[in-house]
């Protein structure tokens, strides 16, 4: 059997090389009955290859049980997966059977599988190691012949270096790690998987299947999708819902995707160890008075090598020459940040004949970030005769943010 095969068989869509990896990986084992990990981030449909590897192995005719770990409470966790007897606890009213126990034989997928206390980490240990548990109040050890699945969305080496999962239960759950990927890792698979939800959405309905346009698919293409898959989905049958029109432009898709992608513009960056009570304001203020400092104190070496250090005429120049390039390239740097973050310095010209000369500072009226944001903007946008996605380019964000900003802006 072809990954293709496994593609049409189980409906999966998607043509990138991490999600063929994983499923080649998935049959592979399928066969065997060695323990698998999948992880991957919450979304991504790591449940369906928990039952691709249960319809490819020899057990395909036995029980699949999926057991989401996260949702049973910790004092009833164990009852559910090992059983109980009669009266073992308040309201154990008769014994009853837990899900290794129905599923022996077959397979048992514990879904979000580092929710599980460490108590019952220890017992779920055992079980892969020689097949035997105890149900909860009894004494008698029973046999299962269980294949375990697991899958998490958390970094268990993480967790195990915290102390919240067990490291041997890591190793021994993890003997083939299956990761599947996010579809921020496969975006040329996003359109596409757009498509086929609308149109199972189109025929479910009774309605045309919505279309997007260039834009708008760029927009649905770059966006972080926290949700993955099923957060595609979702969109998709809200749009398929609640859209007269069915061709979709990009304006109407940023209104079903929620803004919490971060912005790609210039950040504010406060450094390790410097003071808790330390403003971002402050520290800009200090960087741009280090530089300041910095080009005085090229200027005072350079003229005390013209002045006193060396007789060589090339180095002089050579000096000299360094001197004004750094000016030119630090200087602007230095005004252009200064005009965001405090009061505005206008500075009279340096001659260069007296590298001692220090500028004249006139104190003028500020400008706030957001005024030099909506300048940046417009620049762009006028550069690049209103093409957005030039603009975008250009500005170093991505479509999406410069959208939102003329909007928020008033730039329509």
């Amino acid at each position: 059997m072809t990954v293709q095969d496994i593609k049409q068989r189980f409906g999966i869509l998607g043509n990138s090389p991490m999600l063929d990896r994983a499923l080649e990986t998935a049959y592979q084992v399928a066969a065997t009955d060695m323990s698998v990990l999948i992880t991957g981030e919450s979304g991504v449909g790591k449940e369906v290859f928990s039952k691709i590897i249960h319809n490819l192995s020899p057990r395909k005719h036995s029980s699949f049980i999926a057991v989401n770990c996260g949702a049973i409470p910790e004092g009833t966790i164990d009852s559910e997966l090992f059983g109980h007897e009669k009266g073992s606890f308040t309201g154990a009213n008769e014994a009853r059977k837990g899900y290794f126990e129905v599923a022996d034989g077959g397979t048992i997928f514990l879904d979000e599988v580092a929710e599980l206390p460490l108590l019952t980490q220890v017992r779920l240990l055992r079980v892969l190691e020689s097949g035997e548990f105890i149900r909860v109040g009894s004494s008698k050890v029973q046999k299962t012949q269980v294949r375990v699945v697991a899958a998490t969305n958390v970094n268990i080496p993480d967790a195990v270096a915290k102390g919240k999962f067990r490291e041997d239960l890591y190793y021994r759950l993890n003997t083939v790690p299956i990761f599947v990927p996010s579809l921020r890792e496969r975006k040329e698979d996003i359109p596409l998987i757009f498509r086929k939800f609308a149109a199972d959405f189109a025929e479910k309905y009774k309605m045309p299947s919505v279309r997007l346009d260039d834009q708008s698919q760029t927009v649905l293409t770059n966006y972080r999708w926290p949700g993955n898959i099923r957060q595609l989905k979702n969109v998709a049958e809200q749009v398929s819902i609640l859209e007269k029109e069915r061709n979709v432009t990009a304006d109407v898709l940023m209104k079903y995707l929620p803004d919490n992608n971060v912005s790609n513009l210039p950040a504010l960056y406060k450094p390790e160890g410097a003071q808790a009570d330390l403003s971002e304001r402050e520290i800009l203020y200090k960087v741009l008075f280090d530089m300041k400092r910095d080009i005085a104190d090229l200027r005072k070496v350079v003229a005390d090598l013209l002045q006193n250090g060396t007789t060589n005429v090339e180095y002089q120049k050579d000096n000299a020459a360094l001197l004004h390039q750094l000016h030119d390239e630090i200087e602007p740097l230095v005004h252009n940040n200064a005009l965001e973050i405090m009061p505005q310095r206008q500075q009279q010209p340096v001659s260069y004949n007296n590298p001692m000369q220090q500028p004249k500072e006139i104190e003028v009226e500020s400008l706030s970030l957001q005024e030099r944001e909506l300048e940046l903007i417009k620049r762009a946008l006028d550069k690049n005769k209103g093409r957005r996605r030039n603009a975008a380019k250009e500005l170093g964000i991505s479509e999406r943010t410069l959208y939102r900003k003329i909007k928020e802006y008033n730039l329509e």
